[in-house]
């Protein structure tokens, strides 16, 4: 056989066979897979369950506090158009009838909140529309174009569902609360705040409401909602005082507490 040169111009002699292959050895039986026990797979499916609730209760929160105010604040900007226009196209309307539609609005500047649509009543069909409410139950409220002595007592959520008194904690002695109606502006000034107390504590809603320190008729404005914040286990009441009502220009210009 001719011998034969590499890529260096050396020459090479023939490859030499290779070895025969070794027989392979054979390899020794896997043992069978171990299956795990109860108590393993218990704790699988618990954290498989604990992993779908997780999403469940984030999905939950999401719906609560995000979306219900978008839906609610939606629904409360529609209803707020159709109350502006019938002031502006009815004879009568909100400003000087209680409607089912609306009877004005409340602008309270420390909770930065804008304007507040109030209807009629405080059940939760009502105010899951991003409303505040003016309670009929278990005390009614004194609405202020009555012009009588009394207590507006309202009532809104303070989360989801538009949490339109969610900054109420936000509200000092002094504060303006200015209620909007047709035909005029009804201007309050804080004098009292009730922290905490009992959800079921309706005195706090009278017409003269004692607790505030008040004694005497007047015309006061009461504000509700729940507190802590997250929970329904309290309520956090605000009081205010009339200090005058001032009549609606042409204009619609604002009190200067609202400037």
């Amino acid at each position: 056989m001719a011998a034969t040169t590499d890529g260096t111009g050396e020459h090479s002699g023939p490859s030499a066979p290779a070895p025969p292959p070794s027989a392979a050895s054979p390899s020794p039986a896997s043992p069978p897979a171990r299956r795990p026990g109860p108590v393993a797979t218990a704790v699988s499916v618990l954290g498989e369950l604990l992993i779908t609730a997780g999403l469940v209760l984030g999905l939950f929160v999401v719906y609560s506090l995000w979306w219900t105010n978008v839906v609610a604040d939606r629904h409360a900007d529609a209803q707020a158009d159709k109350v502006r226009d019938q002031w502006e196209h009815q004879d009568t309307g909100p400003g000087a009838l209680d409607t089912r539609d609306g009877i004005g609005f409340l602008h309270v500047p420390a909770m930065s909140n804008g304007e507040v649509l109030v209807e009629k009543g405080t059940t939760s069909k009502v105010l899951n529309e991003g409303v505040a409410g003016y309670y009929t139950d278990p005390v009614r409220a004194t609405l202020p174009m009555t012009g009588k002595p009394g207590n507006f007592s309202l009532a809104a959520h303070r989360d989801g569902h538009g949490a339109k008194f969610h900054n109420i904690d936000k509200l000092d002695e002094g504060d303006p609360i200015v209620f909007e109606t047709r035909d005029d502006w009804y201007v309050y000034k804080v004098f009292a705040i009730l922290p905490e107390t009992s959800k079921y504590n309706v005195k706090v809603l009278g017409r003269v409401p004692k607790e505030s320190g008040r004694t005497k008729a007047g015309h006061y404005i009461t504000l509700t909602t729940c507190t802590p914040v997250y929970t329904s286990r309290y309520r956090y009441v605000v009081w205010g005082e009339l200090v005058r009502v001032q009549k609606v220009d042409a204009e619609r210009t604002p009190p200067q507490e609202l400037r």
